[in-house]
């Protein structure tokens, strides 16, 4: 398999006139050129080791991104080489290659001071490596560990009896892990006490209530019992920097969350998410709370969804929520409860009650059309009254007339004459088979002719 300096020998060449740059480059006669792109990307390459030193170094002085993924490195050794020769080095994607043999102490040495995005999707790097890289990237911002079959997350140093606390930590993705409880999820709140934006989309997160069951420390904790009641109060909501077994304790800095496809399914749920201090943006796609049963249209969901939570200015990547997209879903809201028993009320309808007051029911109009409707059928000089049906259409009503008129329907005229309007405009033709009467505005009294094609 070949070195990461094969693969740089193998696409841009040993020289520079073989690599393209956006940056003017001094000729120096005598002196090979080997600086590399800012940007370096060897996707399935099946690179496996780092090559010669020496050599990379020459090369990857200016790199300042690098993209390994779907490789074959499975040596910490080598994969601490690579990113180490490269000094202005920001960016990092070593995403599914095998990362999880334990990283050894002896290969920290230095750090990795200007690293910013580190992406470790599908490597099973254990959480022991994870906690020791954290702590050589003073710069980092972003980290990636998705789909790495974590069903527990662990980043407290065991022998030391002390936390990783990394507050430049903005922004962590977290996707398709198996971990069920909120208690550990908030582990990685009190790992990175600045995280601004959490993807957990396709964890099994069954509630965000920390005092369930399913939300115990142990590993391999089962996701099977109910949660504790939740009871929210205003001061928890937003000061309680003290309460341990509130879900946002740890997140109190969180803009952003993704909880697409979990399996949240209570509302009790939605309205511990309305306690984040900061959160302003939201997903949440494909919860059992909404697909079994589907109780709610689309619309009557997301009503529901704006009114529990105040603060949400953008809600499953829709626009920013307007003041008067606001203010009718509190009053849909409102009215959605106001005919239930107080005991079925959330604490939300009291809120916006005190804030909207008592309102009236909304008048139910009916406006659909009438279902049948008699009509004065002609046909030469036969004429027969007739209730039809306004959803039927013209193809269907020719059928039923076939009896009555002697004509196939295949052969069949009909003209529409509104009682009121017909010595101003005569008779429309029902040109078209599959229209449905109720779109003539057919109403009782009014005629249908039948007249034979030629």
């Amino acid at each position: 398999m070949p070195s990461l300096l094969e693969g740089i020998e193998a696409k841009y060449g040993t020289e520079l006139e073989d690599c393209e740059l956006d940056i003017p480059i001094l000729y120096v006669q005598g002196k090979t050129q080997n600086f590399m792109p800012q940007i370096l990307v060897f996707n399935d390459f099946g690179i496996d080791s780092a090559g010669s030193e020496e050599s990379l170094k020459s090369k990857c002085q200016h790199v300042q991104e690098l993209d390994l993924a779907q490789n074959s490195l499975s040596q910490w050794a080598e994969v601490l080489t690579i990113l180490r020769i490269m000094p202005r080095l920001q960016f990092a994607n070593l995403s599914f290659n095998s990362l999880s043999q334990p990283l050894p102490n002896s290969l920290l040495d230095g750090g990795f001071p200007r690293l910013k995005n580190l992406i470790l999707n599908g490597t099973y790097v254990d959480w022991t490596s994870v906690r020791k890289l954290v702590t050589q990237l003073p710069s980092l911002e972003e980290l990636h560990l998705s789909l790495n079959g974590y069903s527990y997350v662990e980043l407290e140093d065991l022998e030391k009896e002390s936390p990783v606390v990394h507050s430049g930590v903005k922004n962590l993705y977290f996707t398709d892990n198996t971990v069920s409880s909120w208690r550990e999820i908030s582990k990685l709140g009190q790992a990175f006490p600045n995280l601004t934006c959490l993807v957990l989309a396709d964890c099994p997160i069954a509630s965000l209530d920390v005092t369930s069951p399913n939300s115990s420390p142990d590993r391999g904790n089962s996701r099977n019992g109910e949660g504790a009641a939740y009871t929210r109060s205003e001061s928890e909501c937003e000061s309680s920097a003290s309460n341990l077994d509130s879900p946002h304790h740890h997140f109190r800095s969180l803009k952003f969350l993704n909880l697409n496809n979990t399996l949240l399914a209570t509302w009790d749920d939605i309205d511990r998410l309305a306690c984040f201090p900061l959160l302003e943006h939201l997903k949440i796609h494909g919860l059992p709370l909404f697909e079994y049963p589907q109780e709610y249209t689309k619309h009557e969901r997301r009503q529901l969804l704006i009114a529990r939570l105040p603060n949400i200015r953008t809600l499953n990547g829709g626009g920013e929520i307007s003041r008067d997209d606001r203010e009718d879903s509190e009053r849909a809201f409102i009215r959605h409860y106001m005919d239930k028993p107080e005991s079925d009320r959330p604490e939300r309808y009291t809120d916006l009650v005190c804030m909207h007051g008592r309102l009236d029911p909304l008048v139910n109009i009916d406006l659909s059309p009438e279902r049948k409707v008699k009509v004065n059928i002609i046909h030469g000089n036969k004429t027969e009254n007739r209730y039809l049906d306004v959803y039927q259409t013209v193809t269907e009503l020719k059928q039923k007339l076939e009896s009555f008129a002697n004509i196939p329907p295949s052969k069949m005229r009909l003209f529409y004459l509104d009682q009121d309007m017909k010595a101003i405009h005569g008779p429309e033709e029902m040109k078209f088979p599959n229209k449905q009467l109720y779109s003539y505005n057919i109403s009782s009294g009014d005629e249908i002719m039948i007249d034979s094609k030629i």
